[in-house]
């Protein structure tokens, strides 16, 4: 599973030790420091790079609108605070969520979900729309746009694809590393799946094309989080 980074700069204790347990209970988030001081916290995003920062406004000498304004931070941010009236200037800075204290754990996964699929696109839009396989003596060039299912075959995959089928040899680990998992995950030990290609699922088993496909509870987890990333 792919874990994104994050932090938080809260300098309310109680505030911060509940955003902190909230981070506790999300399997794709890692959370790497956490900061009651606004400058600290400024002085650790400009020598580390974070996926995800979970940010107070009121703050002591340096607010959460100063910290956004004055500096340049890449990371996807939620805003934590109990002012509503911070909310249009909150997203002028283009932040990618605003929690209202007191704020629910439904609440806040629902923020850390659109996080989380903001990472994956940015990701996706970095990486190549296709990957070469090895089959036989030569590499052979799949679109990832084509791709539906990859099935096990003893020493052999069989990746099935809009338009025909090829076998390869390289196994799922191989294919797992070049295939990025916002585009096809693994469900099952003889078994990758295309997310957007999925018809229905229904009783730990996916429809795709026409075929009846079975989730392992080794991958059950990780596939229906990023089912419902998409929700």
């Amino acid at each position: 599973m792919v874990k994104y980074t994050c932090i938080i700069i809260e300098d309310e204790p109680l505030a911060l030790e509940k955003t902190r347990d909230f981070v506790s209970k999300v399997p794709f988030l890692e959370l790497t420091a956490t900061f009651d001081n606004s400058l600290l916290g400024l002085t650790y995003l400009n020598n580390h790079k974070v996926d995800l920062l979970f940010l107070d406004i009121n703050m002591d000498e340096l607010s959460g609108i100063d910290l956004l304004e004055n500096s340049r931070i890449s990371s996807q941010v939620i805003i934590t605070t109990a002012y509503q009236e911070y909310a249009l200037k909150g997203y002028e800075l283009k932040i990618t969520d605003y929690l209202l204290k007191p704020f629910t754990f439904q609440r806040f996964l629902q923020a850390v979900n659109k996080a989380q699929e903001n990472l994956m696109r940015h990701v996706s839009e970095s990486q190549p729309n296709f990957i070469f396989v090895k089959t036989e003596n030569r590499l052979e060039k799949i679109m990832l746009s084509d791709m539906v299912y990859i099935e096990g075959m003893r020493d052999y995959r069989r990746i099935h694809t809009l338009h025909r089928k090829i076998m390869t040899l390289q196994n799922f680990s191989e294919l797992e590393r070049m295939i990025p998992t916002s585009i096809m995950c693994r469900v099952h030990k003889s078994y990758m799946v295309a997310l957007d290609k999925i018809v229905s699922i229904e009783r730990n088993r996916i429809k795709i094309a026409d075929q009846l496909i079975p989730i392992s509870d080794t991958y059950k987890d990780e596939f229906f989080q990023l089912i419902n990333s998409r929700l």
